[in-house]
């Protein structure tokens, strides 16, 4: 017999168990657990970050779970997660929303991003991510690796203007009809970022990644990852401009020794870190740098004609060409590659390929969502596997 829709409206629905609604293999079980579990340990900070008094606000709990989903789905904007919530069952069971609870606005973001920068919640998630993965011996305690990449800004090329220009529209009628999306000829122009600046994003810099790559306005990502199974340390956003990939390296590291107690044997990098300064830096720290090193001979040494380094500088360079032909050197190579992991996976499915949100603060935190979701996705896998 051929069965039929009822559309006649049901007054009376009988209560749905969500918790039953999802498999009980599902990947998110795992990853809400965690997340239950981190959160919890966190409740007296939180309490702190909001008043005893007045209208109850939508639990951060709930907030900083909703943009973990965000980061996990590739969800674009909070409108659409919004909208998302709203309709899937299994968004509203991981958020531990009732299917009769109406959602929050998605304004809520906006208006709370202050307040959890200022009492630096994303960031204590985070840090809850990484103590879990070192309780449960997954993180090499000798074997770092460091980089960065950059992040295209949420501004076009067009915004990027004079900085002393006095008006805004430039000549002609003021009440005439103005472009939304006007035509820009760039030729002919001298842009730098000295000269210029980005009227959407200030601190988004122009910066080309290559030769015979386009210029484009971004932000700097930087990451430290352990060595055994790629999991992520410490993240931070600032300018990629002022050599900032092996100052906000040591930065990280100090980070990282700081809040976790963890001071690695030796600390991989790309050739963009062959810098004597950078190299002494991991010395007086006594980590040894695992550094890929330049062709050609190195700069301010005998007979040659490149710009002059001191002999500290020079020193640590020809130390670390000589430890290129260790095996540790060659497994800490190999090993190094694991970092491009979590920037391949922040960036295509964390929504860092180009940032929605303006300025480093707001991007900073993106990062650190996306980089705990991409921690819990691996422990998950780690615990599935056996590991």
């Amino acid at each position: 017999m051929r069965g039929k829709t009822d559309r006649q409206a049901v007054l009376f629905v009988a209560a749905i168990d969500l918790e039953a609604r999802v498999r009980p293999d599902h990947p998110l079980r795992a990853i809400k657990r965690m997340a239950d579990h981190d959160l919890a340990k966190m409740s007296r900070r939180l309490d702190a970050a909001y008043a005893d008094e007045g209208r109850p606000s939508v639990p951060p709990e709930r907030l900083i779970k909703a943009m973990l989903l965000q980061s996990l789905y590739s969800i674009r904007s909070e409108a659409q997660l919004v909208e998302r919530v709203d309709h899937d069952l299994l968004f509203r069971w991981f958020l531990d929303l009732r299917i009769d609870e109406p959602v929050f606005d998605a304004t809520v973001f906006s208006h709370n991003r202050g307040r959890l920068e200022r009492h630096g919640l994303i960031g204590a998630f985070f840090d809850g991510t990484v103590r879990r993965a070192i309780r449960a011996g997954l993180v090499s305690p000798d074997h770092f690796s460091v980089d960065g990449s950059l992040v295209e800004a949420y501004a076009s090329i067009k915004s990027f203007k004079p900085k002393d220009r006095d008006g805004e529209d430039g000549p002609g009628d003021a009440n005439g009809f103005k472009s939304r999306n006007a035509e820009v000829d760039f030729h002919g122009q001298k842009r730098s970022n000295a000269t210029h600046a980005s009227a959407t994003d200030p601190e988004a810099k122009l910066i080309r990644k290559g030769d015979g790559q386009p210029a484009r306005l971004a932000h700097a990502l930087h990451a430290v990852v352990e060595n055994r199974h790629g999991l992520v340390l410490a993240v931070e956003v600032n300018s990629p401009l002022d050599n900032s990939e092996p100052t906000t390296a040591v930065s990280l590291l100090d980070r990282v020794k700081e809040r976790f107690n963890l001071t690695p044997r030796t600390v991989g990098a790309d050739k963009g870190y062959d810098q004597g300064p950078f190299l002494l830096d991991l010395e007086k720290r006594k980590i040894m740098p695992h550094v890929a090193t330049k062709d050609g001979p190195i700069g301010g040494a005998s007979g040659t004609r490149y710009r002059q380094e001191n002999a500290e500088a020079i020193a640590a360079r020809t130390r670390m060409r000589r430890r290129e032909r260790n095996v540790g050197y060659a497994i800490s190579q190999r090993c190094r590659k694991k970092i491009e992991e979590c920037f391949g996976w922040v960036k295509t499915i964390g929504g860092l390929a180009r940032t929605r949100l303006i300025g480093h603060r707001k991007t900073g935190q993106q990062a650190h969502v996306a980089a705990a979701a991409f921690n819990l996705i691996r422990m998950r896998s780690l615990a599935t596997a056996g590991t």
